[in-house]
């Protein structure tokens, strides 16, 4: 007993006379004393704000939009665009596609073979000296990718086997998935950019 209030003396008075070490006992605990939402990435992006521009950089960034927007009009009138290529969202996945290309999706679509469908999710449009990003699809009326189902068939069969050893566990699955080949029929630009 006199030995345990020896030692509590002795480190009550050490603590009292030496600094402290920690920053943690001098600062509150409270979440209140600083912000009401903790700085994250999700917060507060890491890029910086935008601020807002003068009116003059505004105009000069209205006329480099003008001129870029009516170069690549005349490039969509002159037919000067070269073999267009798309990135499109189908069946859960993204695939960049170009005209007389063959995709194989493992998926059922309902569409029967020899029918045109229409890939309605367009998320880039590009051609040799341009490209369209859209944010993020590409408006419909900007840009038409069309396809034409050319076989529906099903896959090879995979085999899924569990085995847990000196356990006496064995499972087989045999996995079969539907698949679709599509063809790409054509990708079409609209004549004139808004």
């Amino acid at each position: 007993m006199a030995a345990s209030r020896g030692l509590w003396r002795t480190c009550s008075l050490v603590s009292s006379r030496t600094p402290l070490l920690f920053s943690t006992a001098v600062r509150p605990h409270s979440s209140l004393s600083g912000d009401l939402v903790p700085r994250t990435s999700l917060s507060r992006p890491p890029w910086p704000q935008h601020t807002s521009l003068e009116p003059q950089e505004q105009e000069a960034e209205r006329r480099r939009h003008a001129a870029l927007v009516n170069t690549v009009n005349q490039r969509i009138q002159q037919q000067d665009i070269g073999r267009l290529f798309a990135v499109v969202h189908f069946a859960g996945r993204q695939w960049k596609v170009t005209g007389e290309d063959l995709i194989l999706i493992e998926n059922h679509i309902e569409a029967e073979c020899g029918e045109r469908i229409r890939m309605e999710k367009v998320l880039l449009v590009g051609a040799e000296d341009f490209t369209l990003i859209g944010r993020p699809v590409l408006g419909k009326e900007l840009v038409r990718v069309e396809a034409t189902v050319v076989e529906k068939t099903e896959s090879w069969p995979k085999v899924h086997m569990q085995f847990w050893k000196r356990h006496r566990f064995q499972r087989k699955r045999i996995i079969v998935q539907p698949q679709t080949v599509l063809r790409i029929n054509s990708i079409e630009v609209a004549p004139r950019l808004t």
